[in-house]
């Protein structure tokens, strides 16, 4: 079974992008091999928004997948202090390094996100990272 932490653009687009993105977001999400880990942080980015402008469905549909995650990664010094030392070093913008952050703290197989593979987080040696981009550019 492998420990994913996905990026708030796979739970975005799960829900609100085209078919092909939505589908490939989804087939990450359905995997009966993976269990997922989730954080604050991924909570921050995909449930404010939606609630302010009362997209009730958008925000069931992200509590459902972050409550029934296999893992919920703490908050803590530890996981700020990992995010600005990979921030520093791979120049990652500062929510995509408390992502990595917490996948690193977390000790999960794999990250998975929709960024462009020539983003600075998809250089991330320290978990493997996997941009579904590409597979849905390649569609």
């Amino acid at each position: 079974m492998k420990r994913t932490y996905v990026d708030s653009s796979v739970l975005i687009a799960a829900f609100r992008g085209n078919e092909s993105i939505s589908r490939c977001a989804m087939e990450v999400l359905d995997d009966p091999n993976r269990k997922l880990v989730v954080s604050d942080f991924l909570r921050l980015e995909v449930l404010p928004k939606p609630t302010f402008l009362g997209r009730k469905k958008e925000v069931e549909f992200m509590n459902a997948i972050l409550t029934n995650a296999a893992e919920d990664v703490p908050c803590n010094p530890d996981v700020t202090a990992q995010a600005i030392a990979l921030a520093s070093q791979y120049d990652i913008a500062p929510m995509d390094a408390l992502h990595i952050g917490a996948g690193v703290a977390a000790n999960v197989d794999e990250f998975v996100t929709l960024e462009k593979p020539t983003k600075p987080i998809c250089r991330v040696s320290e978990i493997r990272v996997i941009s579904l981009r590409q597979d849905v550019e390649e569609e």
